[in-house]
C-alpha cells in the first residue's frame, strides 16, 4: 500500500506540473497514462464498471468522475484530478483541486476549506476511534463556512480492491460506525460544494455536477490507521 500511494502521488505531482492554462484534460489524461506504463502498474480507474480514462477530470461544477476532453482549461477554471494505480496486487487513490491561474479569493476559500477538511477528517481517524468520528471533522469544517457537503458519494476502504468496506460519508454525527483499528486502510474524501449539497449525474451517466451550478471542490488521501496516528499513503 506503501508502495501503491507513493506512485500515486508521483503522477498527481507531475500532472499539478501540467495543469496550466490551455492544456486539455485529455492531455493530462494522456501523460498520467503514460507514467502508469513507466512505472509498470495498472491505472485503476481504466476499465472500472466501464469507466473509459485513466484519470477523472472535473471542472467547474463538476463534482466527480468527470470524463476528460479536447476543452483547453482557462485561466481562472478549478480542476479536480482524481487518480488511481494498481501496484503488486495493491490500490492506492488520491484527489486534489488546482485553481488554475488566477482565481478570486472565495474560489482560494473553497479549495482551502475543503483541503482543510480533508485534514481534519484524517487527524480523527485514530486508533479504537470510530468510522463516524471522520465524517463528521469533515462536515463540521465544511459546514462552518456554509458549504454543502455532498451526500451522493463517499469515501471508501481500499486495498487488493478499489472500493471495499466500510464506506465513509462525509457527514453524520460522531462516535457511530465500526471502531479504527490498526492495519484498516481507508480513502478519506470530502466534496465540498460551494453552493447546496445536491447533485446531478449527466447524460455520460458518470459525470456528476452540482444542482445549482455552483463551484465543487474534491480532495482524498488514501491512509492507514496505525497504532501511532493516521499515516498518509498517497503523499510524497
Amino acid at each position: 500500500m506503501r508502495t501503491s500511494g507513493r506512485m500515486v502521488a508521483e503522477v498527481l505531482a507531475l500532472l499539478k506540473e501540467k495543469t496550466l492554462p490551455g492544456v486539455t484534460t485529455l492531455e493530462l489524461d494522456q501523460i498520467a497514462e503514460q507514467e502508469c506504463r513507466r512505472l509498470k502498474v495498472k491505472p485503476a480507474f481504466k476499465g472500472y464498471g466501464g469507466f473509459p480514462f485513466t484519470i477523472c477530470a472535473s471542472p467547474n461544477d463538476r463534482v466527480v468522475h468527470g470524463f476528460p476532453n479536447q476543452v483547453p482549461l482557462q485561466d481562472g477554471d478549478i480542476i479536480s484530478i482524481d487518480f488511481g494505480l494498481i501496484a503488486n496486487g495493491f490500490y492506492g487513490d488520491s484527489a486534489y483541486t488546482l485553481a488554475v491561474g488566477r482565481v478570486s479569493p472565495a474560489v482560494k476559500k473553497l479549495l482551502e476549506i475543503t483541503a482543510a477538511a480533508l485534514a481534519d477528517g484524517i487527524s480523527a481517524a485514530v486508533s479504537q476511534g470510530r468510522l463516524s468520528d471522520i465524517s463528521h471533522a469533515v462536515q463540521t469544517r465544511a459546514e462552518q463556512h456554509g458549504y454543502g457537503v455532498v451526500r451522493d458519494f463517499v469515501g471508501h476502504g481500499i486495498g487488493r480492491a478499489l472500493h471495499e468496506d466500510p464506506q465513509i460519508p462525509n457527514f453524520g454525527a460522531a462516535g457511530q460506525g465500526p471502531k479504527l483499528k490498526p492495519g484498516m486502510t481507508l480513502a478519506v474524501e470530502p466534496m465540498i460544494n460551494a453552493g447546496k449539497a445536491q447533485v446531478r449525474l449527466l447524460d455520460d451517466g458518470w459525470t456528476a455536477v452540482t444542482q445549482d451550478g455552483s463551484l465543487s471542490a474534491h480532495f482524498e488521501h488514501t491512509i492507514a490507521i496505525t497504532e501511532n496516528g493516521p499515516e498518509i499513503l498517497t503523499r510524497l
